[in-house]
């Protein structure tokens, strides 16, 4: 007898969720929330400088030498750029001379 009253008790409780949330549960789905949310754009923006940083690594020479030979290349660039407009200057130069030696010879 004693016995059927306690099972008849246990069927009494229920382990179902609770249906509403505390104010301090819902304080803190917020703030994981908004914990997610700047984590998540700190991963992108440290993301965003490796990118860079890598691009930088690329692009910037790693030795002394290599920095010398690169500053030659464009040393060399630019005197055979120079010597190119200089060529062209002359070949114009001539060019308008020989013109205005056949003006010349016309008149």
């Amino acid at each position: 007898m004693f016995r059927t009253q306690i099972a008849r008790q246990a069927r009494l409780f229920s382990t179902s969720p609770i249906a509403r949330k505390s104010p301090v549960e819902t304080v803190k789905d917020a703030a994981k929330a908004v914990d997610r949310t700047i984590s998540g754009a700190a991963v992108k923006g440290i993301e965003k400088g490796e990118e860079v940083a890598e691009k930088v690594k690329q692009v910037t020479p790693d030795t002394k030498g290599e920095a010398k030979g690169q500053a030659n290349e464009a040393a060399g660039q630019a005197k055979g750029k120079a010597q190119e407009l200089a060529g062209e200057a002359k070949g114009k130069a001539q060019e308008l001379k020989g013109e205005a030696k056949g003006k010349a010879n016309q008149i």
